[in-house]
């Protein structure tokens, strides 16, 4: 669903990122919603970046939410290419974060950066709405393993 290094992130609908999330896997998903001009969702992106080459049970997607403010997904691409990300890169495509926030997480309240991380072997799931730090990830795939 997402691009591969180099190439320029798809744009998705909220449907699309919920099959991601409901979709049968063996990998637990690690989705992260951020922006380019969220200081602290770019602090903790190495984070994501590590996790994502490092552990082959996992798979992480970045879910840029850059359109709500800005229409043009220039930004999103240049960020993407300057920053060399190799994490799956998606930009959400929705204009009403009233109307999509609910279908991802019922208890969100919209601040980023925000985690879901899904095990649908386990069906368990968790959720986090602020800066994640050094460890921090992997107390939370423990979570739902």
């Amino acid at each position: 669903m997402g691009a591969l290094p180099g190439q320029t992130p798809p744009r998705v609908k909220v449907e699309q990122l919920k099959q991601l999330i409901e979709k049968p896997s063996d990998q637990i998903q690690v989705i992260n919603f951020w922006a380019t001009w969220c200081a602290p969702c770019i602090k903790e992106m190495p984070l994501f970046e590590k996790l994502g080459q490092t552990r082959t049970d996992v798979a992480v997607t970045l879910v840029s939410v850059d359109l709500d403010l800005d229409p043009n997904p220039a930004k999103v691409y240049k960020f993407v290419e300057r920053k060399k990300l190799k994490s799956t890169v998606v930009i959400l495509d929705e204009k009403d974060p009233n109307v999509w926030i609910d279908v991802i997480e019922k208890t969100w309240q919209g601040a980023i950066p925000a985690t879901l991380i899904v095990n649908t072997k386990t069906g368990k799931r968790t959720f986090v709405d602020k800066e994640l730090h050094e460890g921090d990830l992997e107390k939370l795939i423990d979570e739902v393993k």
